[in-house]
């Protein structure tokens, strides 16, 4: 083994070439990460060697992989064989840490309510142009988990909600093999001491009184009472669904949506503009006299 692993070290070695910065001196970050990569890649080799002599089979091609390591992403090259697998699992597994905290530093960024731009932007910065499919999934995974305690968690210890804001936002989403449109449903809730809190949000194929419906009486069976003003857009479903869940609160129609809603009435970029500039001061007057008279 101690001759095998002096091999593979010269051989790395004499490969490699002296990288080096824009002043001319030796990049020893770069360095590092490419001879580490050389060497783990050569051990692989020789490692599937034997395990294919041992198996009575031999190597068939190789399956690219990316290692991100705190000195940087190694491309690694894992050798197939034709018959059984190998798989370097402790390799990956022990020494991806870089990995492992990037994905859950961007799953807390996004769940923290920080936008996918600047998620991105954090990513670049720390070195990752893009996220392969096993970050993906890992970030994806702790998401998950977040959601599935977001939406289980009881409600009732924070006392009534007076208020909820009630909404729906269209996204494309993955599923059985096929790309659709999904909605996305989500309650905010302004307790008795003024604080926001988001009881809930979910997914469902299309926003209709049945999917609005059993949305709310999910939030109402987990502690989601007292509500005396609803406010939402004028979606007739959701309307009737909040008469029925929470009977006896107001409604009122949010102001973004009807501001919207009017812009979208005109014909012409001009025009909606126009109309914006026209009701935008009517909704930020404090008095009441003033608003009526705008």
């Amino acid at each position: 083994m101690a001759t095998m692993d002096s091999v593979t070290v010269d051989a790395a070695v004499a490969a490699m070439e002296m990288p080096r910065l824009a002043d001319g001196t030796v990049n020893l970050m770069e360095l590092g990460r490419a001879l580490l990569e050389q060497i783990v890649n050569e051990v692989m080799r020789a490692m599937a060697e034997a395990a294919a002599e041992d198996a009575g089979t031999s190597r068939n091609g190789y399956r690219d992989r990316r290692l991100e390591t705190t000195i940087g992403t190694l491309e690694l090259r894992i050798p197939k064989l034709r018959a059984g697998t190998f798989f370097p699992q402790d390799l990956l597994e022990r020494y991806s840490r870089t990995d492992k905290a990037m994905a859950a530093a961007i799953s807390e960024m996004y769940a923290g309510g920080l936008s996918t731009r600047k998620v991105e932007a954090v990513a670049r910065a720390l070195g990752v142009d893009s996220l392969s499919k096993d970050q993906v999934s890992r970030i994806c995974r702790a998401l998950d988990a977040a959601v599935g305690d977001l939406n289980g968690r009881a409600l009732g210890e924070l006392g009534g909600f007076p208020y909820v804001w009630l909404d729906a936002t269209y996204v494309r989403c993955r599923e059985g093999g096929h790309v659709a449109s999904v909605a996305v449903v989500t309650a905010i809730g302004c307790d008795e001491r003024g604080m926001r809190h988001v009881p809930g949000f979910d997914v469902v194929d299309t926003e209709s009184y049945d999917s609005w419906l059993g949305f709310l009486r999910a939030l109402r069976g987990r502690g989601v009472g007292g509500v005396r003003l609803v406010v939402s857009d004028a979606h007739g479903g959701l309307v009737r669904a909040v008469g029925e869940v929470f009977q006896g609160a107001a409604w009122q129609r949010c102001v973004v949506h009807l501001v919207r809603d009017c812009c979208r009435a005109a014909r012409s970029r001009g025009k909606r503009a126009r109309v914006a500039r026209l009701l935008s001061p009517v909704f930020r007057a404090k008095d009441a006299l003033v608003v009526r008279a705008a």
